[in-house]
């Protein structure tokens, strides 16, 4: 049986390989090429491996490739800090058994956690490792629109990201970069346990009923630390630009805290607010404004 986080090394170093062209990295191209991101064999010369070796790592067959080795895997892909991270602990995974068993606990936002959602005046919820929206405060309601009405099992950032009533039909500022920063968090989660049934029906249904999501998938793009800018589009207040951050609770791997702030005595601020005053009377669906 393959080993599934051999499968997933796999998959990680097969997509950073079709990003690089041969230009990328001082090699010249050649005549036609089949592919267009690096051949096996550059990458392989790059790294001072066989080719052998580096095609078996690609296809998930039993290699348990040590630290040099992925450090000049890392270096001749130009990985990131995090690909960087997410390439060693896929690796290291792979020398562990493939458990036949693995006990996996709900997920649970403690009630300190809570507490502190209630008293911040800020939009704010808290995600677990598979973007399932666990908990949220008032502000978050204000902008995000409440959740009644929906199944937990839909309260996913992913599966409402991809749902085309929610979203305007992808007409969102920005789409596909949120896009592309939740998914990256996914792929993050999914190193720490592939197999995982949370994961698996996530990434299967959207797989199903999304090519935008196959394609953006494919890329195997990993996020661990995410913040950013977002503009909130919101028809009875304009525009609202908000920074965001996300910080980690306890557990290992655990939920996150989602927080969106604006500048202080900021127009952004002054909308916020009168959202916040209108929101009683402007009922919406959660996550239908644009982000």
């Amino acid at each position: 049986m393959t080993h599934p986080y051999a499968r997933e090394l796999g998959d990680f170093l097969r997509a950073r390989r079709g990003r690089l062209s041969p230009r990328d990295v001082g090699l010249e191209p050649g005549g036609r090429r089949k592919v267009t991101g690096l051949r096996r064999e550059e990458l392989a010369l790059l790294a001072g491996l066989s080719t052998d070796y580096y095609q078996r790592m690609e296809q998930g067959r039993e290699v348990r490739p040590s630290d040099g080795v992925l450090d000049a895997l890392a270096d001749a892909l130009r990985l990131d800090d995090d690909e960087r991270r997410h390439l060693f602990a896929l690796a290291h995974a792979t020398r562990r058994p493939v458990l036949a068993r693995v006990e996996r606990g709900a997920e649970r936002v403690p009630e300190s956690t809570r507490r502190l959602l209630r008293l911040m005046d800020t939009p704010a919820v808290v995600l677990g490792r598979h973007l399932d929206l666990l908990a949220w405060n008032a502000m978050a309601e204000v902008l995000l629109g409440p959740p009644a009405g929906h199944p937990q099992s839909r309260l996913n950032m992913l599966l409402l990201m991809f749902d085309d009533t929610l979203t305007g039909e992808r007409t969102c500022p920005d789409w596909e970069r949120q896009a592309l920063e939740y998914i990256g968090m996914m792929r993050a989660a999914v190193a720490t346990d592939p197999s995982h049934p949370r994961a698996t029906a996530v990434i299967g249904e959207l797989s199903i009923r999304s090519a935008e999501f196959r394609r953006l998938w494919a890329r195997h793009d990993v996020r661990s630390s995410v913040s950013g800018t977002k503009t909130f589009r919101v028809p009875e207040v304009g525009d609202i630009v908000l920074d965001w951050d996300t910080y980690p609770l306890p557990g290992a791997p655990g939920p996150v805290m989602l927080v969106w702030t604006a500048e202080p005595d900021s127009a952004d601020a002054d909308r916020l607010r009168l959202l916040a005053s209108l929101h009683a009377t402007r009922p919406t669906s959660v996550n239908g404004r644009c982000s």
